[in-house]
């Protein structure tokens, strides 16, 4: 047992730190509130339109600036501090959600406002990703970057699985607007704390956005491990964003109901706090394959939607994509702070999320028709099927199965 205990005070020593700590605070609050807007945002549009074509335009809103804007995000969070670059998107973030809100209040929300509304929100949001990848990596030592990374995985998905829960509540018993206000809040108190952080300085190169964005381009596509990936997660993303962010809610609204899609969001969150344990306790050697291996678990829950679509067989399925979904990002997470330079990393994680993202627009709008063609559990087999067929392809290349985890 002192061993075990030794080993745990191991993998938490790098919560010495004061910036780590605040950190993951931060991480924790922002993702409470954005994890109930999800669920929030969408049963608002089936309340003011019961449509899942009006569901995919709304998410899309939100997705098309978002990757648009992604490669600017990349070469301003490399130029400027990091954490300043969330403050300022997370307060446009905040202000947004709180409209959204009031306007479901007053009972003049329409579709087209909430699209114009989300579209304001991906576009800071853009600014976000790239900029929270290059924090920690900036914190401490590379060496420790896999505990730290375990830990702002754990923190997330501690509250992904609160505010799913909450989501539930919120939606079914104080209505959509509710969890938007609570949203709001977060970002807000995450820019707070976000600004807390003492970043080290960043040598600014002085040269163009242009040459920065080749610059960059250059260090992507030199690690064959990083666009295979991207490549692959773009068609993957494609299909979740159709299968499970827009469909998802519009099977469960006709089946099993919002609040039980609230437990199957919660079982979610609760495999991603195992995923993360589980990675924080076993530090695979080859972070990449362990996190692949984790992402045929998305299968499954999509082939529950299927063919067996109640709270509780649902809810199981997810808990275990969870934890595949927790085992790929704290494994991608590691890749990328482990090989990748910390003056191009943000640029580079905006290459990995625009090819990523991409496709998410194409597959929120094309959900809707699709489902109307073929059926929504139709789509749901498809996508099982495509996920699977994509996972298999990438663990062909040696560069993933074989890139290792650095421990100096």
């Amino acid at each position: 047992m002192s061993s075990d205990r030794s080993g745990w005070r191991a993998d938490l020593a790098v919560l010495r730190h004061r910036s780590v700590r605040t950190f993951l605070a931060a991480r924790f609050i922002s993702v409470l509130g954005s994890s109930i807007a999800p669920i929030a945002l969408v049963f608002a549009v089936l309340d003011i339109s019961d449509s899942a074509t009006a569901v995919g335009v709304v998410l899309a809103a939100r997705s098309i600036p978002q990757v648009v804007l992604m490669l600017v995000g990349g070469v301003i969070a490399d130029r400027l501090p990091r954490n300043l670059v969330i403050v300022v998107a997370n307060a446009i973030c905040a202000i947004t959600q709180a409209l959204a809100a009031t306007l479901l209040v007053t009972g003049h929300a329409e579709i087209w406002q909430l699209a114009v509304i989300e579209a304001v929100n991906g576009a800071a949001a853009a600014f976000v990703f790239p900029a929270m990848v290059g924090i920690l990596p900036a914190l401490i030592d590379r060496a420790e970057l896999p505990q730290a990374n375990a830990l702002a995985g754990f923190a997330k998905s501690s509250a992904l699985i609160g505010g799913s829960a909450l989501a539930g509540v919120i939606v079914a018993f104080a209505g959509s607007a509710t969890g938007l206000y609570v949203d709001a809040a977060t970002f807000a108190l995450g820019a707070f704390l976000m600004s807390r952080l003492r970043m080290p300085p960043i040598e600014r190169s002085g040269e163009s956005m242009l040459t920065e964005l080749r610059v960059g381009w250059t260090e992507f596509v030199s690690h064959q491990w990083v666009w295979v990936i991207v490549a692959a997660f773009g068609l993957i993303n494609l299909t979740w964003a159709a299968c499970w962010a827009t469909l998802g809610p519009v099977i469960a609204d006709d089946t099993f109901g919002r609040a039980g899609w609230g437990v199957v969001s919660a079982a979610f969150g609760a495999g991603l706090i195992v995923g993360g344990l589980l990675m924080v306790r076993v530090k695979p050697r080859f972070p990449l394959r362990a996190g692949m291996i984790g992402t045929f678990l998305t299968a499954p829950v999509l082939l529950c939607l299927a063919v067996l679509p109640t709270t509780w067989a649902v809810a199981a399925a997810a808990f275990c994509t969870g934890i595949g979904f927790e085992m790929f990002g704290i494994g991608w997470e590691t890749a990328i702070g482990q090989h990748i330079p910390l003056d191009k990393i943000s640029r580079v994680s905006s290459y990995d999320a625009l090819g990523s993202f991409v496709a998410i627009p194409l597959g929120q709008l094309s959900a809707g028709y699709l489902a109307g063609t073929l059926t929504a559990r139709t789509v749901e087999i498809y996508g099982a099927t495509l996920i699977t067929l994509l996972v298999l392809t990438t663990l062909l290349f040696p560069s993933i199965r074989t890139l290792p985890r650095s421990t100096t």
